[in-house]
């Protein structure tokens, strides 16, 4: 197969997993272990150029997911999915034999908070509430991660740059669009740049992008004609700032509440796979099965459906795998 067929097809898969892992918090990354062994137990090949993934978007790849809080008697967190998910057999992998949580060492993760860089193997925690300490959420990495460690024999760098609460249509305008560049753009790009700096003189490939992104968009009226083509020049824009014009795309349906018909939350979503749909090498990634009852929620409450929804998809690590 080619390359890129391979990337998106594995990056398809992995990203379903990612927006069904939508949640996050900080792990412990100074536990030093093995090399996690790929399916075929072999580990990553160091001597091949890595391959860089950037995630990237608002809240839901910010991470919000709860690890182990006893919200709603813990049901839906990971901990609960684990023993109770259809898909427990294969979430088994995220810990050892001794029960800790995995830290791959041929999958390594960016993420910057504030002015604090936290970067290692990729376990559960990676997400704004690391800033404090906190080590209980995960967001869409951990899934999308696991799978790209093992589909790929060369190593893998997951570069992850997002802020909740932010727009298309003015936080990460891109250039193309016209009018003021979007702060998150900006930001967004140095971080991917510092990042790929820290690598020294080693070998990599910009791989894909997964974008995650857009609550704030469906809920600015003028926001939702505009983001067909915000997204398309978004995706041009960072073709060319890295110099990937074949950088495979996934772009993660807005989930929230499950399935709509009508309203803005419809209408925004059919820009979300319109603006997909003109991108080259570029997939719209379904979300909205996903959903869960309230009941079997970590977040039960009635203004919680972007919350719940994060919870809900964790039992749903079979689409990763």
């Amino acid at each position: 197969m080619k390359k890129n067929h391979i990337t998106r097809r594995a990056f398809a898969r992995s990203s379903i997993a990612l927006t069904a892992f939508a949640l996050a918090s900080f792990g412990t990354l100074s536990v030093a272990e093995p090399p996690i062994p790929k399916p075929d137990g072999k580990p990553a090949d160091m001597t091949k150029p890595l391959k860089v993934f950037i995630l990237a978007g608002q809240s839901n790849m910010e991470g919000q997911g709860s690890v182990d809080h006893d919200y709603n008697g813990g049901k839906g967190n990971l901990v609960w999915s684990m023993a109770n998910s259809k898909s427990a057999a294969k979430m088994k992998k995220l810990k050892n034999e001794k029960g800790e949580w995995v830290v791959r060492d041929d999958v390594r993760i960016s993420f910057k908070i504030g002015d604090k860089v936290l970067k290692g193997g990729l376990t559960v925690g990676y997400t704004g509430y690391a800033a404090d300490g906190s080590r209980r959420h995960i967001g869409p990495e951990l899934g999308f991660g696991f799978v790209m460690g093992d589909h790929f024999e060369e190593p893998v760098l997951l570069i992850k740059t997002a802020w909740g609460g932010k727009s298309l249509y003015v936080d990460f305008r891109p250039p193309s669009s016209g009018g003021q560049v979007g702060p998150c753009y900006t930001k967004m790009v140095e971080e991917i740049r510092d990042a790929l700096a820290e690598l020294g003189k080693q070998p990599y490939e910009i791989a894909g992008l997964y974008w995650q992104q857009g609550w704030n968009d469906m809920c600015t009226k003028p926001a939702i004609p505009e983001y067909a083509q915000n997204l398309v020049n978004l995706v041009n824009d960072l073709r060319k700032e890295f110099n990937a014009p074949d950088m495979p795309v996934v772009v993660g349906e807005l989930g929230n509440s499950g399935p709509v018909t009508e309203g803005d939350m419809f209408e925004f979503r059919k820009a979300q796979e319109a603006g997909t749909r003109q991108i080259r090498n570029a997939l719209f990634i379904r979300t909205t099965d996903f959903a869960r009852p309230a009941e079997l929620s970590p977040c039960p409450t009635p203004w919680t459906p972007l919350v719940r929804q994060r919870g809900e998809l964790l039992s749903d690590w079979r689409c990763g795998g």
